[in-house]
């Protein structure tokens, strides 16, 4: 089997690839910028920008019996209206392009923004409410997909991210952010208030349970990518920093509490759990 991915250089990316090198399949991995001197025998990097894919995209990505998605500009602000106005056509082009020319099944990465505000559990058939232009602009993709699904089927998945977390992870992510304070022997550590509940996921098991998704179901449907437990920031913030063994003093309420996400959420993992057995 042939596994393109899209966004391979990013973030879950790099370790989506790592999850597919246990896997009996060839990977095609593409980015904008590919890394020199990185394909192997099960391999191999191709340039790909999805603003500007030519002619022949399925060509381009190896014809691939699976493109796994994650290709997607302007991150980390939420609210540019560029994420509508510009990324949301280029990314239906491009998939609208390899679909037409017979790419058979499709996995994307959505977000948990699209549940909105939702608040408590957050379960795969709540509607989406997004608020944010990414958010917005990922749910109607994810229309187009299911449009695009009614009148010609293919296999289609579509995982919504919690709040992932690990190696590679920006720098201006909140975990980064405070290894960067304990180095620099920081005395205390700006935040919000930290009584917020998040569904911080290991990103390394996101992929992991992501791949092994897309590759044994033709067609799941919206799956959360989460851990399924609800953790304050503070607590993460300060089992970081006992892991580090670190004295720095969370400094509370320096920062506001975004307004886009709701204040205690966390994901429903069962169907996720479901569509793992066995794989």
């Amino acid at each position: 089997m042939r596994v393109a991915v899209t966004g391979a250089s990013g973030f879950l990316g790099r370790h989506v690839l790592h999850a597919l090198s246990h896997r009996d399949v060839d990977v095609v991995a593409c980015s904008r910028r590919p890394p020199t001197g990185a394909d192997s025998a099960r391999r191999r990097w191709v340039a790909l920008d999805v603003a500007d894919f030519g002619n022949r995209p399925m060509q381009t990505i190896g014809a691939p019996e699976l493109l796994i998605h994650l290709a997607w500009d302007g991150l980390p602000n939420y609210r540019d209206r560029r994420h509508l106005d510009r990324e949301l056509p280029d990314q239906i082009a491009f998939l609208d392009a390899c679909l037409g020319a017979g790419l058979p099944r499709l996995a994307v990465s959505g977000t948990c923004l699209e549940y909105g505000l939702a608040e408590g559990q957050l379960h795969e058939s709540l509607p989406a409410r997004p608020v944010t232009c990414y958010a917005q602009a990922k749910h109607l993709l994810h229309q187009h997909l299911l449009a695009r699904h009614k009148n010609r089927p293919f296999g289609l998945a579509w995982f919504r991210l919690f709040y992932l977390h690990g190696p590679g992870q920006a720098e201006g992510s909140l975990l980064p952010q405070l290894e960067r304070a304990i180095r620099a022997g920081a005395t205390h550590f700006d935040m919000s208030p930290g009584d917020q509940t998040r569904d911080f996921t290991p990103v390394a098991f996101a992929a992991d349970a992501l791949v092994r998704i897309a590759l044994a179901h033709t067609d799941p449907g919206v799956v959360n990518l989460c851990s399924g437990r609800g953790t304050r920031v503070i607590d993460l913030v300060r089992g970081h920093l006992h892991a580090f063994g670190s004295t720095i003093e969370p400094k509370l309420g320096v920062h506001d509490y975004p307004d886009y996400e709701p204040r205690h959420a966390w994901g429903d993992r069962r169907r996720m759990d479901a569509l793992l057995e066995g794989t």
